[in-house]
């Protein structure tokens, strides 16, 4: 009796103990890197109005008061990257929490649909080139580490998101995002420290659907907020990305954004620069890191309206181009030379590894002063005509291009009939200039190239692939 007696006095302080505990953010936990140099941000729930001692391996400490409401947040200065395992102890009166085998080096947030999302495992009747060697080799690269965001679909912002941190081997691996570990690869070889990938993705997701409703509210009718409770598609709904997914990540310190999304909202090209201008703006906004790089990736050819010949997809490349102009500290891949003939069909192509490797050559070019690493393509600067001519002018291409066996495809020339034919291009000896002519045309007055909802080409300069470009606003 005296025994049940003491446990029933006891029972109110172990349940206060077990209410008091620190608690962390999924993020914040073992394997987890930090961005190095910085005052990287620790944030969590504890007993309301008590204090918190932060103590790092690496000697950084803090103190922080947990408000009445039990939240708090702080900052640890972070050292220098390096492949040393640290640990971060936080103490309060009740207990220590421990997080163990902690890494310093680069910490990059990547996001988008399902070209984002498609894990090195690949998709249902979708591979991914050379993934099982990916796999088998992922133990070798310690230093790379992912959290995959768990998709969920919110109408308020969350606290939390759930996910935790993997080391890469061939047991997690199969489940990263292939682009962003083909990106982290290619840093890590290079830059000989650790990498981190938040990976924050939904398949289908439209740009709206990572934006806020107080922002989404003030674009207009075609935006309908009641949609995003209503039955239909759950990956085509506005701000529940926002909210469930991206809203609580906030905190977490990074470098900077990756982004690879735009087929969800093809018919809708002619909002789309601004409206990924204001995602961007927001973005940055809530880290408060100033505005920290933005790549993206060129949505792939694709028979977006069930067509080769169309030009739906041409034209939301065209506004992700633009974008560029508008988004300060922003770049673009292009893909056009990355798909094989026989994807037409598929919306989700297998050559990953150079959407990562091309989106690391803008990140150590721009961010990381890899100079001598390229990083900007050929891009249509003007055009000249003369007779049945036209001699194509690009910027970016100061060795001008290859005399190639067979020639360059995916040149069109348009007269005044405004309809385009298949056209001849040859390099000239100066310059970055090319010569396009068709038979079909005597008189051209606009050239294309590779401005179709699927168009291969095959221009590039010192190894960079020339950007799909249109020279008419027709």
């Amino acid at each position: 009796m005296r025994r049940k007696l003491f446990f029933i006095l006891l029972l109110p302080a172990l349940l206060h103990t077990a209410h008091a505990r620190v608690k962390l953010p999924p993020q914040i936990c073992d394997n987890m890197v930090l961005q190095q140099q910085t005052e990287a941000c620790l944030w969590g729930e504890a007993a309301p109005n008590s204090v918190l001692k932060i103590a790092s391996s690496w000697k950084a400490q803090a103190s922080v008061n947990v408000g009445p409401d039990g939240r708090w947040k702080t900052h640890l200065h972070t050292p220098s990257a390096s492949y040393d395992p640290h640990t971060i102890t936080i103490s309060d009166k009740d207990g220590v929490t421990v997080v163990k085998n902690v890494l310093v080096g680069e910490v990059w947030f990547c996001s988008g649909q399902s070209n984002m999302e498609m894990p090195l495992q690949g998709f249902n009747r979708s591979p991914i080139d050379n993934a099982n060697i990916t796999i088998s080799e992922a133990i070798n690269y310690p230093g790379i580490r992912m959290a995959t965001i768990a998709q969920k679909a919110a109408m308020e912002p969350q606290e939390y998101a759930e996910g935790v941190w993997k080391e890469s081997n061939a047991d997690n691996a199969p489940e990263f995002s292939a682009a962003a570990y083909h990106f982290a690869l290619r840093l890590n070889r290079t830059m000989h420290i650790p990498i981190g990938i938040i990976h924050c993705s939904w398949g289908g997701s439209r740009v709206e659907g990572w934006m806020p409703r107080n922002m989404l509210e003030d674009l207009g009718e075609d935006i309908s907020m009641a949609s995003s409770t209503a039955p239909g598609i759950m990956y085509m709904k506005p701000m529940i990305m926002y909210n469930g997914m991206l809203s609580p990540l906030v905190n977490y310190t990074i470098r900077g954004f990756l982004w690879y999304q735009g087929c969800s909202n093809v018919d809708h090209h002619d909002t789309y620069a601004e409206r990924m201008a204001m995602m961007v703006d927001h973005w940055r906004s809530l880290w408060g890191l100033g505005e920290i790089p933005f790549y993206y990736v060129e949505i792939a050819p694709y028979k977006h309206d069930r067509t080769e010949t169309g030009v739906n997809g041409a034209l939301l490349r065209e506004a992700q181009f633009k974008a560029q102009r508008i988004i300060p500290n922003s770049a673009m891949i292009t893909t056009n030379d990355l798909v094989k003939p026989y994807e037409s069909g598929q919306v989700h192509p297998s050559n990953k590894t150079d959407i990562g490797e091309r989106l690391a050559w803008l990140a150590l070019h721009k961010t990381y002063n890899y100079k001598g690493i390229l990083a900007d393509y050929p891009v249509f600067e003007r055009m000249e005509i003369g007779g049945n001519a036209v001699k194509v002018f690009f910027a970016n291409a100061p060795q001008g291009f290859l005399l190639r066996t067979g020639g360059y495809y995916g040149f069109e020339v348009a007269g005044k009939d405004k309809i385009f034919h298949a056209a001849r291009a040859t390099p000239m000896m100066m310059g970055g200039a090319v010569m396009v002519v068709s038979d079909s045309v005597p008189e051209p007055v606009a050239v294309r190239y590779c401005f179709r909802n699927f168009q291969v080409g095959n221009l590039t300069s010192s190894g960079m692939p020339a950007f799909p470009f249109r020279s008419d606003n027709w």
